[in-house]
């Protein structure tokens, strides 16, 4: 469903509605080599789908207007296919248990720390890479 050409690296949103983080994401995920596009909200990046999609996204999820969890449930419903990280200030059992009963792939605590949200990306990322190969119909 992704209809952007394809690109040299995998490209990262990030919606969140704090400036100083999406602009702190954007700086790591950029050194990392990966490709980063950052929204201040929900309703702007599910506006820029018609565009391109991301092959992961970094949602956070109080946000005013939409939340990071209403923004999921849109995803869900439109049939979008690429891993959402959830991220927040206000993470609890029943929280956690919630995105990831709406198809969050993962959920992470604000502050965050580089390297484990690296390491989420890598590892949803990869967990969608090797679904799509045991999909893929077998060559002749």
């Amino acid at each position: 469903m992704n209809s952007c050409l394809p690109r040299p690296r995998p490209l990262v949103a990030v919606v969140d509605d704090e400036e100083s983080i999406r602009k702190s994401l954007r700086r790591l995920l950029r050194a990392a080599d990966l490709d980063a596009v950052v929204y201040a909200s929900g309703q702007e990046f599910l506006d820029s789908l018609r565009g391109c999609q991301p092959d992961c996204l970094v949602l956070d999820l109080q946000m005013p207007g939409l939340t990071g969890l209403e923004v999921q449930r849109s995803l869900t419903g439109i049939g979008a296919r690429f891993p959402t990280i959830i991220i927040t200030a206000h993470d609890d059992p029943e929280t956690r248990a919630r995105c990831l009963a709406a198809g969050v792939a993962a959920c992470l605590c604000k502050p965050l720390h580089d390297a484990m949200l690296l390491d989420a990306i890598a590892d949803v990322m990869g967990r969608v890479a090797a679904s799509a190969v045991a999909e893929a119909p077998p060559s002749s």
